[in-house]
Protein backbone atom coordinates (compact mmCIF):
# COMPACT_ATOMS: atom_id res chain seq x y z
CA UNK A 1 0.00 0.00 0.00
CA UNK A 2 1.40 3.40 -0.97
CA UNK A 3 1.84 5.91 1.81
CA UNK A 4 -0.24 9.06 1.51
CA UNK A 5 1.70 12.27 1.07
CA UNK A 6 1.08 15.00 3.61
CA UNK A 7 1.97 17.51 0.90
CA UNK A 8 2.81 17.65 -2.78
CA UNK A 9 5.59 20.14 -2.04
CA UNK A 10 8.91 18.54 -3.09
CA UNK A 11 10.70 20.02 -0.07
CA UNK A 12 8.15 18.62 2.38
CA UNK A 13 8.13 15.26 0.59
CA UNK A 14 11.95 15.04 0.66
CA UNK A 15 12.04 16.00 4.33
CA UNK A 16 9.50 13.27 5.07
CA UNK A 17 12.01 10.75 3.66
CA UNK A 18 15.42 12.02 4.80
CA UNK A 19 14.80 15.08 6.96
CA UNK A 20 15.17 13.64 10.44
CA UNK A 21 18.10 14.34 12.74
CA UNK A 22 20.25 11.35 11.69
CA UNK A 23 19.58 10.17 8.13
CA UNK A 24 21.69 12.72 6.26
CA UNK A 25 24.53 12.19 8.74
CA UNK A 26 24.58 8.48 7.90
CA UNK A 27 24.62 9.38 4.20
CA UNK A 28 27.36 11.96 4.89
CA UNK A 29 29.48 9.32 6.59
CA UNK A 30 29.12 6.99 3.62
CA UNK A 31 29.60 9.64 0.96
CA UNK A 32 32.42 11.74 2.40
CA UNK A 33 34.14 9.47 4.94
CA UNK A 34 33.79 6.09 3.21
CA UNK A 35 32.08 4.39 6.15
CA UNK A 36 30.46 1.07 5.26
CA UNK A 37 30.06 -0.90 8.48
CA UNK A 38 27.71 -0.53 11.40
CA UNK A 39 30.57 -0.09 13.88
CA UNK A 40 32.10 2.68 11.75
CA UNK A 41 28.89 4.72 11.86
CA UNK A 42 28.85 4.42 15.66
CA UNK A 43 32.25 6.15 15.78
CA UNK A 44 30.86 9.41 14.36
CA UNK A 45 31.20 12.34 16.77
CA UNK A 46 27.45 13.00 16.86
CA UNK A 47 26.92 9.80 18.87
CA UNK A 48 24.06 7.96 17.18
CA UNK A 49 22.64 5.12 19.25
CA UNK A 50 22.61 1.55 17.95
CA UNK A 51 18.82 1.28 17.70
CA UNK A 52 18.47 4.55 15.80
CA UNK A 53 21.34 3.61 13.48
CA UNK A 54 19.76 0.23 12.73
CA UNK A 55 16.45 1.97 12.02
CA UNK A 56 18.02 4.56 9.70
CA UNK A 57 20.01 1.94 7.77
CA UNK A 58 16.82 -0.09 7.26
CA UNK A 59 14.92 3.03 6.14
CA UNK A 60 17.68 4.00 3.71
CA UNK A 61 17.64 0.49 2.29
CA UNK A 62 13.84 0.59 1.93
CA UNK A 63 14.18 3.91 0.06
CA UNK A 64 16.75 2.34 -2.30
CA UNK A 65 19.36 4.88 -1.17
CA UNK A 66 21.71 2.17 0.11
CA UNK A 67 22.30 -1.54 -0.38
CA UNK A 68 23.76 -3.94 2.12
CA UNK A 69 26.00 -6.89 1.40
CA UNK A 70 27.43 -9.47 3.80
CA UNK A 71 31.17 -9.40 4.40
CA UNK A 72 33.56 -11.82 6.07
CA UNK A 73 32.60 -15.22 7.38
CA UNK A 74 29.78 -13.98 9.57
CA UNK A 75 26.47 -13.73 7.67
CA UNK A 76 25.12 -11.00 9.97
CA UNK A 77 27.97 -8.57 9.28
CA UNK A 78 27.05 -6.14 6.55
CA UNK A 79 28.70 -3.52 4.37
CA UNK A 80 26.45 -0.64 3.38
CA UNK A 81 26.96 1.27 0.15
CA UNK A 82 25.13 4.13 -1.49
CA UNK A 83 23.13 3.31 -4.58
CA UNK A 84 23.12 5.62 -7.58
CA UNK A 85 19.99 7.19 -6.10
CA UNK A 86 21.84 7.71 -2.81
CA UNK A 87 24.83 9.21 -4.61
CA UNK A 88 22.47 11.66 -6.30
CA UNK A 89 22.12 13.40 -2.91
CA UNK A 90 25.74 14.66 -3.18
CA UNK A 91 24.80 18.15 -4.48
CA UNK A 92 22.30 18.53 -1.63
CA UNK A 93 24.93 17.69 0.99
CA UNK A 94 27.55 19.86 -0.70
CA UNK A 95 25.11 22.79 -0.69
CA UNK A 96 24.48 22.21 3.03
CA UNK A 97 28.24 22.13 3.69
CA UNK A 98 28.79 25.36 1.79
CA UNK A 99 25.88 27.09 3.48
CA UNK A 100 26.98 25.95 6.95
CA UNK A 101 30.57 27.05 6.40
CA UNK A 102 29.40 30.48 5.25
CA UNK A 103 26.64 31.13 7.77
CA UNK A 104 27.35 29.15 10.95
CA UNK A 105 30.38 30.31 12.98
CA UNK A 106 32.94 27.71 14.05
CA UNK A 107 31.90 25.06 11.52
CA UNK A 108 34.52 23.21 9.52
CA UNK A 109 34.99 20.16 7.34
CA UNK A 110 36.49 17.45 9.59
CA UNK A 111 39.80 15.89 8.60
CA UNK A 112 39.21 13.00 6.27
CA UNK A 113 36.15 14.62 4.80
CA UNK A 114 35.85 16.19 1.40
CA UNK A 115 33.26 17.77 -0.83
Amino acid sequence: MAQLKRSYCPIASTLDLIGDRWTLLVIRDMMFFGKQRFEEFLESPEGISTNILANRLKSLEDLNLIVKQPYGNHPRRMNYQLTERGQSLRPVLVAMIEWGLEHIPDTMIPKGGSK
